[in-house]
């Protein structure tokens, strides 16, 4: 069956259990991500770079359940792997061999890591990464980045989904909830700087130098427009926490895919912590914190005095820990360069198609991710990244045009790319991209 197929039969198997979703969950849906088109195809089966729904249409998966699956879907050295420990078990209240080989593995990658430990999700390691640096510097406060997301947590909430409408000045950015009801005071904690503004963003951290515990910086972030951050701000935030004992936390939960030792290695740095997720759980649930011993000794139970009880009924589960493991064994250097060259060229392949079809549109990206924004020019900041209605309408064009031509992309018409795809699966979707503009030129 053709993909057009699909998007043309009146009731799709996919319509029909949507309907049935929608009487037992809010919405239909578990995820709001999967709701980015009026009725969300379900999966059967997936290989590779490739899924199937139920209604029998396969695509090439750009999205990879939002970065996480490195290998793409049912990776045999995965499955095996996993397939053997079920057979011992699921998880347990005792510690297992696979959660200490996962953690030297790890530890191995970055210089930055002495220790880890391992959670169920990344917003689980923001967390622990905010509560960590709390616990060691005795402060309240945080900083992020204006538009930056880092999980669902109050705190790091703030902001997130800013509008023209209530973002106030660039000076003092407003301190902005994203769910209604989220308490004042929980915002009151919060300090907001420009994205890759080192002066703005400098003045609001002196403002508030003596209470703060750590910047959290995402390194590539998605929702700031996934531009990668100039190394100049990077070093002025490492240098600014340094100086005012204040520590540097990088949220690396997507971006930990862009080297071996993640985003940082790019930059020469290391984060006092590091937030960490998806890719390191093989495709199982998984977070983790790592970072130096001395401000992960905070966790330490046998520390004469604990200052952060941090438990998980789940944490490093024994097939999370296998599958994490092998995952990142084979996603070595030679596998990451790769991985990054293709990315390369997806990237390029997108600006050339902008610049045959004259699509008011441009790309952003980095490592073996990208990102198409309708505007004309690259974005700098959340700001200049923020999709207008107009926009938006046109992004939901493109998204629809890609899916009815086999492809499966994140909500914001983002990619990320798996080790199975090869340079045919990546010029398939620039031509796609160029047939797209030039429907959009029509429209």
């Amino acid at each position: 069956m053709s993909p057009n197929a699909a998007q043309t039969t009146p009731a799709t198997r996919s319509a029909q259990l949507f309907e049935r979703a929608k009487k037992v969950m809010p919405g239909g849906v578990s995820r709001n991500t999967v709701l980015w088109s009026a009725v969300p195809p379900y999966v059967a089966h997936g290989q590779g770079c490739r899924v199937t729904d139920i209604d029998g249409v396969t695509r090439i998966d750009f999205a990879n359940n939002v970065a996480s699956l490195i290998h793409g879907h049912a990776y045999p050295p995965v499955t095996q792997a996993v397939a053997a420990q079920l057979s011992r078990g699921t998880a347990f209240m005792m510690a297992t061999e696979q959660e200490v080989l996962h953690a030297e593995h790890m530890c191995s990658r970055s210089q930055g890591f002495d220790r880890i430990r391992f959670v169920n999700s990344g917003t689980e390691a923001v967390m622990a990464a905010l509560k960590a640096a709390r616990a060691f510097t005795g402060r309240p406060k945080i900083a992020k980045v204006e538009g930056a997301y880092h999980g669902a947590y109050d705190y790091v909430e703030t902001s997130q989904g800013s509008t023209p409408k209530d973002w106030g000045s660039v000076d003092h950015p407003s301190r902005v909830p994203l769910v209604h009801g989220a308490p004042q005071s929980t915002m009151e904690e919060v300090v907001v700087i420009p994205f890759d503004d080192i002066d703005r963003s400098i003045a609001l951290l002196n403002e508030h130098k003596a209470d703060l515990a750590c910047v959290v910086l995402d390194l590539l972030p998605h929702r700031v427009g996934l531009k990668p951050a100039s190394p100049a701000f990077v070093n002025a935030i490492r240098e600014w926490t340094a100086r005012h004992g204040a520590l540097l936390v990088l949220d690396e939960v997507i971006t930990f895919r862009t080297e071996v030792g993640g985003a940082q290695q790019r930059y020469g740095i290391h984060g006092d912590l590091t937030a960490l997720g998806k890719m390191i759980g093989g495709g199982f649930p998984v977070g983790a914190l790592a970072g130096k011993a001395q401000f992960m000794e905070v966790l330490n139970p046998a520390a004469p005095k604990l200052l952060f009880p941090l438990s998980g009924t789940f944490s490093a589960n024994p097939v999370t820990m296998t599958a994490g493991r092998v995952a990142m064994e084979h996603f070595d250097a030679k596998a990451a360069a790769r991985l990054n060259a293709l990315g390369d060229r997806v990237r390029h392949g997108i600006e050339q198609a902008i610049a045959r079809t004259g699509a008011c549109a441009s790309v952003t990206g980095g490592g073996s991710m990208f990102r198409v924004h309708m505007k004309a020019q690259v974005p700098s900041n959340y700001r200049e990244a923020y999709t207008t209605p107009e926009e938006g309408k046109r992004l939901k064009l493109m998204l629809e045009h890609l899916f009815a031509e086999g492809f499966l992309m994140v909500g914001t018409c983002t990619g990320m790319l798996s080790t199975p795809m090869t340079e045919t699966e990546i010029d398939a979707l620039v031509a796609a991209m160029e047939s797209g503009f030039r429907r959009l030129a029509k429209a």
